[in-house]
């Protein structure tokens, strides 16, 4: 009897690593041994995000009717200072319209005014600093009060991230300087 104790004894000794390691992670076989990252999730892009904000639409129009919803979809990335509805608004009786008739013209100059190639954050402003617009021309960024200010636009919301860029939403509709 006691043989027989041993013997279960050296058996369990040398099946309970065994057991144990097959017990253990189940990694993937054919990437040996190694697990594959959970995807992550789909962020929408710069347009999708204003679309589903709901305060953007003449925004949404504009791009739409000067042809830069692809451009804005695209890879980027992008900085955009975003008016809201209120901020178009704001302009002029009939500006939104006049514009909207010659999509190619201002428009188009306009909108490009308010996008920045790169993706920049709030964090990565400084007082006084410029920033390139794809219009060409530059911006002028203020922080007073602990407020940001783009030209003389209100930062309201900052640092909407986005697949393919950010977002800040801004109070006011930014203009080019003259030619």
């Amino acid at each position: 009897m006691k043989r027989w104790m041993i013997l279960i004894a050296a058996l369990l000794i040398v099946a309970v690593p065994f057991v144990l390691a097959a017990c253990g992670d189940d990694a993937d076989e054919g990437t040996g041994g190694a697990t594959s990252p959970s995807p992550e999730p789909t962020q929408p892009d710069i347009v999708d995000t204003a679309i589903a904000a709901g305060s953007f639409t003449t925004l949404t129009a504009a791009l739409d009717a000067a042809g830069l919803v692809d451009t804005l979809k695209g890879e980027g990335p992008f900085t955009v200072f975003a008016p809201t509805d209120d901020a178009f608004a704001a302009l002029p009786e009939g500006t939104v319209d006049t514009l909207l008739e010659d999509p190619q013209g201002d428009l188009t100059q306009i909108l490009t005014y308010h996008v920045v190639p790169g993706k920049v954050m709030s964090t990565d402003l400084s007082d006084g600093m410029t920033a390139a617009t794809v219009q060409g021309a530059e911006l002028t960024f203020t922080i007073k009060d602990g407020a940001v200010y783009v030209n003389d636009a209100m930062v309201i919301t900052a640092d909407i991230e986005t697949a393919n860029g950010v977002i800040h939403v801004i109070d006011s509709v930014l203009l080019p300087p003259a030619e």
